[in-house]
């Protein structure tokens, strides 16, 4: 399993996942529940590879990722994800290794917060091609 966590600066998860460039990626398909977790892979992604505008038209550095974790996604980013068959989290949680771990307990992540791009992105994804 892969998971795939937005971020701000590597540090952070990040909201508006769609225009997320810096990305942690967990690659959990040799992890064992006993084991510490691996170091995540750090992907810094294009102007042009943001899956907000990417084409799907070529490969992407995030292809084969199962779930994607971030703050918020609008419907759009959504449905484009189910598209490419990951599963889309959203969580108030801040930390990444803390997301990373209780998606490994099976725990709830916690709400996601408020964010008022959220609200607008639902509006453009209206018109969305996704």
């Amino acid at each position: 399993m892969k998971i795939a966590i937005a971020t701000k600066d590597f540090t952070e998860v990040s909201g508006h996942a769609g225009q997320t460039r810096q990305w942690l990626l967990y690659d959990l398909s040799q992890h064992q529940s006993n084991q510490l977790l691996p170091a995540p892979k750090m992907i810094e992604l294009g102007k042009d590879e943001v899956l907000h505008v990417f084409e799907d038209d070529r490969p992407h550095p995030l292809d084969g990722v199962d779930i994607v974790v971030a703050n918020s996604a609008g419907d759009g980013f959504i449905r484009h994800m189910k598209k490419r068959g990951t599963e889309v989290l959203l969580s108030g949680e801040r930390d990444p290794a803390v997301a990373i771990t209780r998606i490994l307990a099976g725990e709830a992540l916690s709400d996601p917060r408020f964010d008022i791009t959220t609200t607008l992105c639902k509006i453009r994804d209206l018109f969305s091609r996704h």
